[in-house]
């Protein structure tokens, strides 16, 4: 997987994990009130750069552990 690749991954990837994460967390927090929208905007916000950061420097690592968990179950059956 190339550079741009992988940072595009990561982009779509962790936009919509952190969209979903951040609402439901939001939610579960302070429930539905007046300023909900402006609360869920400001953690996704503040969350999404850092996962998207996270994802691209984990992604080659976490594909080669995938790849080896992946060979032992294979190997297993």
């Amino acid at each position: 997987m190339t550079r741009i690749e992988r940072l595009i991954l990561s982009i779509a990837m962790t936009s919509m994990m952190v969209f979903m994460v951040t609402l439901v967390a939001t939610y579960l927090n302070l429930g539905l009130r007046a300023d909900f929208v402006f609360q869920w905007a400001k953690a996704y916000i503040v969350a999404w750069p850092i996962a998207a950061a996270t994802a691209y420097l984990v992604m080659p690592m976490s594909r080669r552990l995938t790849t080896r968990i992946v060979n032992r179950i294979d190997g297993a059956t």
